[in-house]
């Protein structure tokens, strides 16, 4: 009998294999995410104010310190999304696929990630 070649395990968020990462944790909905995705997830939970409230119903001072949250989740999205590209041109993506994914020219793409 043929045996069926396993299929690569992929986290579900930045598409990087078992084999390329560390950890790789299932969830029960068959998604996995991988240690460098936690990280980045946990970065924005710590820098984000909880419980959220209405923007309206925040004082000036809870409303100048939720930018800092704010701007973690931007630093933090925006190394994922360097990750991913670096991914994708190792694998020798076209900056014209990599732009139109996007939705920016490929020479805008390029400008932004190389």
């Amino acid at each position: 009998m043929l045996a069926l070649p396993k299929r690569k395990l992929r986290c579900s968020f930045c598409r990087k294999t078992e084999t390329q990462v560390s950890r790789l944790v299932g969830g029960a909905a068959g998604g996995y995410i991988c240690e460098d995705c936690v990280g980045v997830c946990n970065k924005i939970l710590d820098a984000a104010p909880s419980p959220f409230k209405s923007w309206d119903n925040l004082t000036e001072e809870q409303l100048l310190s939720s930018i800092k949250a704010s701007e973690a989740s931007i630093t933090a999205l925006h190394s994922l999304i360097h990750v991913q590209v670096e991914a994708l041109r190792k694998r020798e993506v076209s900056w014209t696929a990599i732009g139109k994914a996007l939705g920016v020219s490929r020479q805008a793409a390029w400008e932004r990630f190389s």
